[in-house]
C-alpha cells in the first residue's frame, strides 16, 4: 500500500524525534559508522557485506533495515514524506551509494532491497533532491580515490 501523508503534523515531529533518538543508540552508532565509511565501487563490494560472515554484516543489517523501516512509515501515510527526507538524509546518501546495483541487489539477494528508499526518492521532492547531492557526493568520493 502506498498513501501519501500530504501535511506534516506534531506526531511527524514526534516519530522524527524518536528516530533520532533511535540513532544516537551506541551499537547503531557504531554501525551507521561502519556503513558511513563504506564507499562501493563495484557490486561485489555491496553483496559482500550481505553475506553473513562479512564483518560488517551486522552493521549492515541494522542499519539498512532500520532506514528502510522509517522510509516504510512515509510510504504507509504515517508521515509526511518531504518531512521525513528533509531529517534522514543518511539514509539517501546510503541509498545513493547502493542504488546503481539495486537489480543485481534484488536478484541476488532480496527483492524488496531498497523498496522504501527508492519509494521515497520517487514520491517526495525533498527526498529527490537530496538523493541527487547525494549521488554527486558519491561519484565525487570515488573519483578522488
Amino acid at each position: 500500500m502506498n498513501r501519501r501523508k500530504e501535511s506534516p503534523d506534531h506526531h511527524d515531529a514526534e516519530l522524527v524525534l524518536k528516530l533520532y533518538d533511535l540513532r544516537r543508540e551506541p551499537v547503531m552508532r557504531q554501525s551507521r559508522d561502519a556503513i558511513a565509511k563504506f564507499l562501493p565501487r563495484t557490486v561485489e563490494d555491496v553483496l559482500a557485506l550481505t553475506k553473513p560472515d562479512h564483518p560488517q554484516n551486522a552493521a549492515w543489517r541494522q542499519v539498512t533495515s532500520y532506514f528502510e523501516m522509517a522510509f516504510s512509515f512515509a510510504r504507509h501515510g504515517v508521515a509526511n514524506p518531504d518531512f521525513l527526507a528533509e531529517n534522514n538524509g543518511e539514509g539517501l546518501y546510503l541509498y545513493a551509494k547502493v542504488q546503481p546495483w539495486l537489480p543485481q541487489l534484488r536478484e541476488m539477494v532480496s527483492p524488496v532491497a531498497f523498496q522504501n528508499a527508492e519509494w521515497m526518492v520517487a514520491n517526495s521532492d525533498s527526498a529527490k533532491q537530496r538523493f541527487e547531492m547525494f549521488k554527486k557526493r558519491v561519484a565525487q568520493m570515488l573519483a578522488a580515490k
